[in-house]
This record gives structure tokens, C-alpha cells and sequence, in this order.
């Protein structure tokens, strides 16, 4: 399969986001502008995922093959193999120092390198494997706040950098879904991350901001400031929480309860008008009942609440919760819920906006909302991979195989934003 419109030397990428509601391949390349332009979609409705782990293997490779053959339809090239995300309660990060003498007073990418391996050089349980290592920042010779060292000169050269790793298991679980979908794995990124490489600002990273890309089963948080990546996490909840909830309060088949949450649902009880209400039908009842959407919203806000407390207690935990001025940025499927910015700002004291992508061409209708931010940011990564590494023997399709060691020296430039 070919495309006609974009030259045969032209790097083209390929994300897949497997989440715990959707599986989406996204295909892309840079237009004549250096933009990024999306020319394949798959967006399919997940299997076998819960709270972002794997849950049945056949499942979730069923769902990515399917979404695979979709984006492959509509882009007209052959996938061989993709960037993944990664999500879910097996990962884990910790941050670290490391340090490289400098041999002929220019630090190159060289010295850079040996520190980022020093830094990574941390005893990491054996079922544990490490997915990023994230420079924060460097010190050269005890100069700190450098944010690039090199080309300057020194004898000593330290680098802090954040390190996430993630459950070997789950890795390897994730990687045979995809492989039973005939796809290689070309490097796994942090959703958290991904996310934020399509909806910070220049500004908010470096004054200080926590991105949170709710999705449907986890809360993917990553803590920015001074353009680097200080702190990740998962928490385990998300919108399908928001849907049980319905499910239960109101006795409603899980696909009912999902649909009202879409239609009439509200984090906001204040918010509401009172006198507002829809109809179904619950279990057990012959004839449709009206239900008020006060009501509705007096079961989803004390959930959204939870949700954003327990984000409260992982800033906190942080340590970095005084150094958030530009407070946070929503993003993912379920911040589309009306009410939820104004809960999250009151719970976490702190400014809050909801996002979504920017700065993409295409087939991008679909696409263009805060449920696909993480998707396009793998694009974004991929673009960024590209620019460090370049083609060299590119053919076809099929990207060159890179791996965390290999690359340590460029993740400097993988940063949001």
C-alpha cells in the first residue's frame, strides 16, 4: 500500500494508544510547513484493559489489531511497528544523580550520555524495567540550572534526571497484545507525558505546572517546571468510576450509565437547574422513569472529588506542591465532563484549564479533543525521536529500532513541549 501524496524519503509515524475505554493508531508525517499532519486514524473501543493494565491478552490484541487495520485503511501504508504508550498502576519513578568527568573541558554528547547512565545506574528491582530517563537539569562544576551543558566547558559534569520505570510483566504482556497484532514495539512512552508534549505552554512548564490526562481508568500526572519533567504517577481512577457510579445509584445497565454521563451529566450539584430532568429506564422497571440531573450530579460530584483529592495527595507527596503557579492542565476523556474544571480548582486550591491538542493538521475532526491528547503526543515524541536520530538506512516502512540506552542522549529533547 502507498500514498501518493507524500515522498517516498518522508519519515512517517506511528503511535498507539492503548487505554482502558479505547485503542486508537494514529498515523502521521510533517507537511511542506514542518507541521505535524495526522493521515491515518483507528480508534476502536478497548477489550481486556482495566485501570490501565492487561487483563486479557486475547482481548486487547484483538482491539489493537482492529484499530491497527483501520489506520492502516484510511493512511494507506502497511504498519510494521509503532511508539506505545503505557499507563497504569506498574508504574512507578523515583529521581536521581549522576555524574561523568569531562575529558577535554568541552562537554559533548558524550559526557552527557556517561552521566544520564550514571543516573540510571540505580538498583532497580528485577521485575522492574526502566522506560524513561528525563535530565531535570545539570550542574557543571557545581554550576547548577543549566538546563543544556553542552558545547560549555568543565571538569565535572552532574545530571539530575527522573527516571520511571514500569513492572517488567505488565511491559511484556502489553508487548505480546501488540506483537499478536503484528506490530513491533518501538519504544514505550509515559501517557502523562505524551499528553503534555501537546498541551503545555512554553510558560506554564517552566513556571510550574501538573498536567492530569484523566482518562477512563487511571489519572496520568506529570509534574513540570523549568521545562523538565520533576515528577509521574498513576493513580488508578478515572471515568469508569464516574460511570459504576451511575450504574449503581441510579440501577442502570453500564452502557446506559455511560450514555447519561455523556448527555446529562454535570460534576457541579450548585450548577444544575433544578427543575431539569431526563428519562430512563432502570432495572426492574416496565415503564421509563424521570430522573432530575440534580440528582445525577449529586452521585458524580462527590466522586470527582475523591478523584481530585487523591490527586492533591500525590502533588503533595511530590513535594513540589508550592512550586505549581500556573496550577494545572486537564486533559483527557473524562475532563470533557461539564462542572469538573470548577470541582478540580476548588479541590486543589489552584488555577485549572482544560486542554486539548493543538497545532495539528489532517484527519484530525475526530481527534481534535482532550480524549486524544496522549495519542497525538506519541506522534510528537516520534517527531521529536525523528529530528535526534534521523533515517539513516530508512526504507519503507519499518523504523529503525532504537532502545532507552541507545537513546539517553537525546531524551533531553523529549521534554513537553
Amino acid at each position: 500500500m502507498t500514498n501518493h501524496l507524500i515522498a517516498s524519503g518522508d519519515p512517517i509515524y506511528v503511535g498507539i494508544d492503548v487505554g482502558t475505554t479505547k485503542v486508537c493508531t494514529l498515523v502521521g508525517h510533517l507537511n511542506v510547513d514542518r507541521q505535524l499532519r495526522v493521515i491515518g486514524v483507528g480508534i476502536v473501543p478497548s477489550q481486556g484493559m482495566r485501570k490501565g493494565g492487561v487483563v486479557s491478552l486475547e482481548g486487547v490484541a484483538r482491539a489493537i489489531k482492529a484499530s491497527k487495520d483501520k489506520a492502516e485503511r484510511s493512511s494507506g501504508y502497511e504498519i510494521s511497528s509503532a511508539l506505545v504508550s503505557i499507563s497504569g498502576s506498574q508504574i512507578s519513578s523515583l529521581n536521581s544523580r549522576g555524574m561523568a568527568g569531562v575529558s577535554g573541558r568541552v562537554i559533548s554528547y558524550d559526557d552527557v550520555n556517561r552521566a544520564l547512565e550514571a543516573a540510571r545506574s540505580i538498583a532497580v528491582p528485577y521485575n522492574r524495567n526502566i522506560i524513561h530517563v528525563v535530565p531535570r537539569g545539570y550542574v557543571v562544576d557545581g554550576q547548577d540550572g543549566i538546563k543544556s551543558a553542552l558545547g560549555m566547558h568543565g571538569y565535572r559534569l552532574e545530571v539530575e534526571a527522573h527516571i520511571v520505570t514500569a513492572g517488567a510483566t505488565a511491559l511484556r504482556n502489553l508487548e505480546k497484545c501488540i506483537e499478536a497484532a503484528g506490530v513491533a514495539v518501538d519504544g514505550w512512552v509515559l501517557g502523562s507525558l505524551a499528553a503534555a508534549n501537546m498541551v503545555l505552554t512554553e510558560t506554564e512548564e517552566e513556571m510550574g505546572v501538573v498536567v492530569c490526562d484523566l482518562g477512563g481508568g487511571t489519572a496520568d500526572i506529570a509534574i513540570c517546571i523549568e521545562g523538565a519533567a520533576w515528577h509521574t504517577a498513576v493513580i488508578p481512577v478515572g471515568g469508569e468510576h464516574l460511570t459504576s457510579d451511575i450504574s449503581q445509584g441510579l440501577h442502570l445497565p453500564p452502557e446506559t450509565a455511560e450514555s447519561i454521563k455523556i448527555r446529562q451529566g454535570h460534576a457541579c450539584v450548585l450548577k444544575v437547574d433544578a427543575t431539569q430532568s431526563f428519562t430512563v429506564r432502570p432495572f426492574g422497571e416496565e415503564n421509563p422513569v424521570q430522573i432530575k440531573r440534580s440528582d445525577l450530579a449529586a452521585i458524580l460530584e462527590p466522586r470527582v472529588e475523591e478523584i481530585f483529592s487523591l490527586v492533591r495527595q500525590e502533588i503533595k507527596r511530590s513535594g513540589y506542591d508550592g512550586l505549581l503557579p500556573a496550577g494545572m492542565v486537564l486533559t483527557g476523556g473524562s475532563s470533557l465532563l461539564p462542572g469538573i474544571k470548577e470541582v478540580a480548582s476548588s479541590t486543589l486550591q489552584m488555577p485549572v484549564r482544560t486542554a486539548q491538542p493543538a497545532n495539528v493538521r489532517g484527519l484530525v475532526d475526530r481527534i481534535r479533543t482532550p480524549a486524544f491528547s496522549a495519542s497525538l503526543g506519541l506522534l510528537e515524541w516520534a517527531r521529536k525521536l525523528d529530528e535526534e536520530y534521523g533515517y539513516d538506512g530508512y526504507s519503507g516502512f519499518q523504523w529503525p529500532r532504537f532502545s532507552v540506552n541507545r537513546a539517553a542522549d537525546f531524551l533531553r529533547r523529549l521534554l513537553p513541549g
